[in-house]
């Protein structure tokens, strides 16, 4: 709910500039977020987006132009005097110590103590953290270490932290990219909530959906500058895309049919100590396969029982036909199964080596001579697949730790490109990457099932696995309860399966007439 726009805006970036060594960040930037608004940034990875949410962060000082607050010019040297504006900010990187409770973390600098120089109150900081986390509607115990939470659930406690200042703007960076449909439902109620109560919010976001749906105004960057602002009841989602990236993308998710007959995948029945229970379901040649569910439902699980992470306790994988014994990811990879994971900083880059030697790990007896790597033939594969999957050229010179996240997303597939794979699992392959890079990816899927090879996809956007899969797997409890065709399913109606609020209606209607399961 945005307050009339004649009013001071609560605050304004007036002509703001801030450049790093070789990198115009933000050139001549002008936008403002006004009580009660939710004011959707968005643009590429590079785009000078989270510079400007640390400029109002205090982290970064503009080089030129002026922040106002409610009107009067102010100066922010350090992130404690935006705080002391009333600025909260959740950035995409958390902030949590993991060695620490929740209580902790959210209360952390900001002890309650017993009295002005007495011990810290615990008991009254854990009913604090109670509160709070009640209003977030969050169920997970104050005494709780953090590293012991999942990584959805350590994103609510980072955004509880934020709700637990007394701020009037709250910045968002990404602040769903790893929660699931219900959860980011969830959150979205709450900032609705919170901008009816009057606090302004500024919403950063890779995903346009999201923006469309929550926002009031957006505003586009592209290379540091600003392409404008827009009530979001103003413009349409494919004029946003135009505007972040220079070209008009008629169709936001670009979907091929190459499904065959042939089957690449046979999964009978397969168990895991790690939660998979009793899991079957056939992949073709060609297709692309979803795995649909809440967060934690075991679609992961799922996929590093398939990369041989996790050893089965029963069950049976064919793969082409042949029955598989995947003892290690070595035995998947040598098989042709590749892995692109959700964590692909951690799980899937080596940060400190350039592009060449990230995409020919997985093969490299293809770059050797002899008992020796060949340096030439590995810069040679690497740029062959820069050159193909449209990477920025810098991944030939630079660690992959300094390329943007659509950039290592790519980096990760051309591995798996260049290893042959009959089937890659993508887990949450667009997670954190741009409308730009979103659809070279949903190219590169195209691209390979073109080519016979098969895929399956993990995405909590219900939009993209709905769009972008042949056939959808619901999850849930680590078992597969359904599977359709994707035009079949309706978020809607994925969701209520995922949830169990289907199989509950339909076990109330048969016990209703008199039929009991």
């Amino acid at each position: 709910m945005m307050t009339n726009n004649t009013q001071t805006p609560l605050w304004k970036l007036s002509g703001v500039s801030k450049a790093f060594p070789g990198v115009q960040a933000l050139d001549n930037v002008s936008m403002s977020i006004s009580t009660g608004e939710i004011h959707a940034l968005v643009g590429e990875n590079g785009s000078g987006k989270s510079t400007l949410a640390k400029c109002l962060a205090g982290v970064h000082q503009p080089e030129s132009g002026e922040l106002l607050y409610n009107g009067k010019p102010v100066e922010l040297f350090h992130p404690f005097d935006a705080q002391a504006h009333g600025v909260a900010t959740i950035y995409q990187e958390f902030s949590l110590v993991p060695t620490l409770t929740v209580a902790e973390n959210i209360f952390l600098g900001r002890q309650i103590r017993k009295t002005r120089i007495g011990g810290i109150d615990w008991e009254e900081m854990s009913n604090q953290t109670s509160i709070i986390l009640d209003q977030l509607a969050i169920q997970i115990e104050t005494d709780v270490v953090v590293r012991d939470l999942s990584v959805a659930e350590q994103q609510l406690i980072e955004i509880a932290k934020a709700m637990s200042m007394d701020s009037t703007l709250l910045i968002m960076d990404e602040p769903t990219s790893t929660l699931g449909l219900m959860d980011t439902q969830r959150l979205q109620k709450l900032i609705r909530r919170l901008a009816g109560q009057g606090k302004g919010i500024l919403y950063i976001s890779h995903r346009l959906d999201e923006v469309f749906q929550i926002a009031d105004r957006v505003t586009v960057l592209k290379d540091g500058r600003c392409k404008g602002t827009k009530p979001i009841s103003d413009i349409e989602m494919n004029d946003v895309i135009k505007m972040m990236i220079g070209i008009d993308i008629g169709q936001h998710y670009p979907k091929e049919i190459n499904i065959t007959p042939e089957v690449c995948l046979d999964v009978r029945n397969i168990s895991t100590e790690t939660g998979v229970r009793s899991v079957s379901f056939d992949i073709k040649a060609g297709e692309v396969f979803g795995l649909g569910g809440m967060v934690g439902a075991g679609r992961t699980e799922i996929a590093l029982a398939l990369f041989g992470f996790d050893t089965l306790t029963e069950g049976e994988i064919r793969l082409y036909g042949k029955p598989v014994n995947f003892f290690s990811p070595s035995d998947a990879i040598n098989a042709g199964v590749g892995l692109v994971p959700e964590n692909r900083k951690e799980d899937g880059l080596f940060l400190n080596f350039e592009g060449p030697p990230n995409i020919t790990l997985s093969r490299l007896n293809l770059v050797m001579k002899g008992i020796f790597l060949s340096l030439t033939e590995e810069e040679r594969v690497g740029r062959e697949y820069v050159e193909k999957l449209n990477i920025t050229p810098s991944a030939l010179e630079r660690s992959v730790q300094f390329l943007s996240g659509g950039n290592q997303q790519k980096i990760v597939i051309a591995r798996w490109l260049f290893s042959k794979a009959k089937l890659l699992i993508f887990d949450e392959p667009t997670q954190g990457v741009d409308i730009g890079a979103k659809i070279e990816v949903y190219r590169v899927i195209n691209e390979l099932t073109a080519q016979g090879i098969s895929v399956l996809l993990i995405s909590s956007d219900y939009p993209e696995l709905l769009a972008m899969s042949d056939r959808i797997a619901v999850v849930r409890d680590g078992r597969i309860l359904h599977i359709s065709a994707s035009e079949e399913l309706t978020e809607h109606r994925l969701l209520s399966i995922a949830s169990g609020a289907e199989v509950n209606n339909k076990q109330q209607e048969q016990y209703a007439g008199g039929i009991q399961i």
